[in-house]
């Protein structure tokens, strides 16, 4: 892999396109290469925290010879599904899956544009044509490892967050110690005009690299709003307090002199911390705050959302490289982990998701009970940036899952229908769960898909990380099987058919009625 410069100042460089045919011959030694960088990535000195699944190696761990026993007890009661085994409601139909290729890593986020879907992996991305969604079609695999490899897309660019300490920035680094100086994360731009010959145009380090990355949007420029966390005085380039989030300004035109603008403090506070949520031992098995862990913007308000370790933020977006906090709330009881956030279409709600056991853990249990794990419903009262976030209730999956799934709440969608709060949520082992939250006070499943645990007898980590609903079809990028397509036929969510997007980040949400 090299450089390459057209006189002008600006750069490129070339990727491994693992679809080229004459790379796609050596695939097999490609994959397995990968696969190593991979292992040696995780098991490295990293600045982050326990969540998400491969931030810490990615080992299958024992379980306890009773817990084996229950779990052949549920299968062979019907209490779950067998090992791989797929079940769903009757409102759901399984369209078709995609099995990993020359990509092996952990599957992550996804993105779309058009006939496009683009799928994050920790060892790079792809991007299918789901023109035809019951048969999509790799368009292209690109080799860049680095976890997470959250991804988004707008116009013709292509983002993508690396959370692993690198040599370089490019896509052949290889892992090195965080301590060191020389160490890079942060973000990564492609250029996607051609969607079968992706260009890396551009990269821009920050602090404590880039966990997520949440897009906002306008014509000339796409400012990014970096997430990262757990700083370490030992890591040169993330220090503590680490209590704000990173700005980047793309220029559309000139991606090439994309730029750090600022690092906006959103838990102001005396400390060596900041001001965030001081976790354990003043509350204990609750995260302290250093960063945000994920953004949810809904540009055509001016309004954000944050899930921030130990605290829940309402912000105001008016001025997008000055992102100024309206409220902030916590939930030292059954909240271990603030997550991810998702607005209602009015702008009257917000959902946290709980990521109790960093997304490698069984929660979905008896044991864990219904709380704790689970999504958290806050109504949006007031008006302007006197708005308050005002608790209402919990939503969690109702079926249980083996002591060898993890499952907790994850990154789900809005499914568009007017006058109606509805969404899709991942749950990773516990599958995928479209639920109505119309009445903030009582919560509702309304269709589901699961597969039976990977493993009876280790606790394996695998589901679904991402499951959104886009132009008409639930899409899901499942940690270990792979691409998934859904179809939801149902009277409550039929309407939302009618609805066409160009595009979708989810952390970016539309206003679907626009």
């Amino acid at each position: 892999m090299r450089d390459r410069s057209d006189g002008n100042g600006r750069w490129e460089e070339t990727v491994t396109l693992l679809n080229d045919p004459r790379t796609r011959r050596r695939r097999l030694g490609v994959a397995a290469a990968a696969a190593g960088l991979l292992s040696a990535l995780l098991t490295a000195g990293q600045a982050v925290a326990t969540p998400d699944p491969g931030d810490s190696p990615a080992t299958s761990k024992e379980v306890s010879k009773s817990a084996r026993a229950d779990v052949r007890d549920a299968i062979e009661s019907g209490e779950i599904p067998g090992q791989d085994e797929i079940v769903h409601s009757d409102n759901i139909e399984h369209l078709t899956n995609i099995p990993k290729d020359a990509l092996p890593g952990t599957n992550s986020d996804l993105a779309f544009q058009g006939r496009y879907a683009f799928a994050g992996n920790y060892d790079g991305f792809r991007i299918f044509d789901i023109k035809n969604p019951k048969k999509p079609k790799t368009v292209a695999q690109v080799l860049c490892p680095g976890s997470q490899n959250d991804i988004s897309v707008s116009g013709d660019l292509l983002f993508l967050s690396t959370d692993s300490s690198r040599s370089d920035s490019s896509c052949n680094s290889t892992t090195q110690p965080v301590t060191e100086k020389s160490s890079w994360e942060g973000m990564k731009v492609f250029d996607i005009s051609d969607k079968r010959n992706p260009k890396y145009v551009a990269a821009v380090e920050t602090a404590c690299g880039s966990h997520t990355h949440t897009l906002v949007p306008e014509r000339r420029n796409v400012y990014i709003y970096v997430s990262s966390y757990s700083p370490n005085a030992a890591y040169p380039d993330c220090q503590p307090p680490h209590d704000g989030i990173s700005v980047i300004k793309v220029p559309r035109k000139a991606p090439e002199r994309a730029a750090l603008v600022g690092f906006p403090v959103l838990f102001p506070g005396e400390g060596p911390d900041g001001g965030g949520n001081p976790g354990g031992p003043t509350n204990p098995g609750v995260s302290k705050t250093t960063g945000c862990h994920d953004i949810t913007v809904l540009p055509s308000e001016d309004l954000a959302a944050g899930a921030c370790m130990g605290d829940g933020i309402l912000f105001s977006i008016k001025d997008p490289e000055r992102p100024k906090v309206i409220d902030r709330v916590q939930d030292n009881v059954n909240f271990a982990f603030w997550h991810s956030a998702t607005f209602n279409q009015k702008a009257n709600k917000v959902v946290f998701t709980d990521e109790l056991g960093g997304g490698g853990a069984a929660t979905c249990n008896a044991e864990i009970g219904p709380d704790r794990g689970a999504d958290g419903i806050y109504d949006i009262v007031g008006r302007g940036d006197h708005r308050k976030l005002v608790f209402r209730s919990y939503f969690k999956i109702p079926r249980h899952q083996a002591d060898t799934e993890n499952c907790v709440a994850h990154n789900g969608s809005l499914i568009p229908v007017k006058g109606k709060d509805i969404m899709v949520q991942a749950w990773y082992q516990g599958g995928i769960s479209v639920w109505e939250f119309t009445n903030s006070s009582r919560p509702k499943e309304i269709a589901y898909f699961e597969r039976g645990p990977l493993t009876t007898d280790t606790m394996t980590t695998g589901g679904s990380w991402s499951a959104y609903y886009y132009n008409g079809y639930i899409y899901s990028n499942d940690i270990a099987k792979g691409f998934d397509v859904l179809k939801l036929s149902d009277r409550r969510t039929d309407p939302a058919k009618r609805v066409h997007l160009r595009e979708l980040n989810t952390q970016t949400q539309p206003d679907y009625f626009d």
